[in-house]
């Protein structure tokens, strides 16, 4: 086990109705509010009017930018961070899943000191201040709700980076699994997929027995609940356990004696979804099964372990098999192929994974595996 610390000081605000505390909340932090949300769902499905409507009754001026993409971008960052600067934004309320939380995050260190998102990301600018940011989730998948982490992408750079660091944390973040339920079922499949995949970065570190099983009870939990949601989409209780199992995943609690995870697999994921646009959690169940079966000879003994807590079996090409046989039940795509992407683009997707060093921080990869994992990804 390794030495850690732990810290988390997200004021979190779980269940029903929930927002009806958000106006109050967020006047404690400012009066001028920046609303931050993504292009149409949450203006078609309500969700919206009433956020709004609850920072108006608390008498709130409010400047929004809108539009955040679902693999979000450093220009739009910038773009936000201009309009806040011009309005004199006191605080951040953001509106929508990861892309829209991921961004909001990066304009709150940005405000303060006229940053260039990009610079952030990249390191080449230490922010060092944040306006308070407040999220209202909409999507259960990445966990940022709860953490110090965002990712963002940006073309001309050529590259999808992730930052984390404690200014990153919302200082509240409410989640109502009701505005969950009109997430359609391919994306609710993809969340179900990115809250696991994370669960696995975690679990491929060093072996700790308590959140070992910890994270083997969140994969589990998120597959018995995963047909019963796509099956009944507007249940509570559906919805509300896999909202709680997406946040548990990436909070920090699987990450208690452990370096920090691998996160290998998701490097390989944000090549995918830089050079095709492809969602992120669909990435990462076409990404993890081929490193999967890469990893099965250099590390048999946790593959297994891990087969044994999550399914019951021995061997590491019987985990391998258990997980590739639920992402196809949900519909989350295994191969390049299941998304039109055939052997025609595997030296491309070679050549951007070498480019950007996609590897892991306790697994790196070499060309020579990369490419063998782009050939089991086709």
């Amino acid at each position: 086990m390794k030495n850690f610390e732990a810290y988390n000081p997200v004021h979190l605000h779980f269940g029903k109705g929930v927002t009806a505390t958000l106006g109050r909340v967020t006047k404690q932090y400012g009066t001028k509010v920046l609303l931050v949300y993504g292009k149409n769902s949450a203006k078609k499905y309500g969700y919206y009017d009433q956020i709004r409507g609850e920072l108006e009754k608390a008498g709130l001026t409010i400047t929004e930018f809108s539009g955040i993409r679902p693999n979000p971008l450093a220009s739009d960052v910038d773009q936000a961070v201009a309009l806040a600067r011009e309005a004199g934004v006191e605080v951040i309320v953001a509106l929508g899943g990861g892309s829209v939380i991921d961004s909001a995050k990066i304009m709150s260190v940005c405000i303060p000191g006229n940053l260039k998102a990009w610079d952030v990301m990249t390191m080449r600018a230490l922010p060092r201040e944040a306006v308070p940011l407040i999220d209202v989730l909409t999507v259960a998948a990445t966990g940022t709700e709860m953490n110090s982490a965002a990712v963002l992408q940006d073309f001309d750079a050529g590259a999808k980076r992730g930052l984390k660091i404690p200014l990153l944390f919302p200082k509240h973040s409410y989640l109502d699994p009701v505005f969950t339920y009109t997430v359609n079922r391919d994306y609710t499949a993809y969340g179900i997929t990115d809250l696991i995949a994370h669960a696995l970065e975690a679990f491929f570190d060093v072996e700790v027995s308590i959140t070992d099983r910890f994270i083997a009870d969140i994969i589990k939990d998120a597959m018995h609940y995963a047909p019963l949601v796509l099956e009944e989409p507007e249940n509570y209780e559906y919805r509300a356990n896999i909202m709680l199992d997406a946040t548990f995943a990436l909070n920090g609690m699987t990450m208690y004696g452990r370096s920090g995870g691998d996160w290998g697999v998701h490097a390989i994921g944000h090549v995918l979804s830089l050079l095709y646009d492809v969602p992120h959690g669909a990435s990462l169940s076409i990404a993890y099964p081929a490193w999967l079966k890469l990893m099965k000879k250099k590390i048999p003994e946790r593959i297994s372990r891990l087969g044994q807590l999550v399914f019951g079996v021995s061997s590491p090409d019987k985990t391998i098999e258990e997980f590739i046989k639920f992402f196809v039940f949900i519909k989350s795509p295994v191969y390049l192929a299941d998304i039109n992407i055939d052997n025609t683009k595997k030296s491309e997707i070679l050549g951007q994974l070498i480019q950007n060093r996609a590897g892991g921080l306790v697994y790196p990869l070499t060309a020579e595996e990369l490419e063998l994992i782009v050939n089991y990804m086709m």
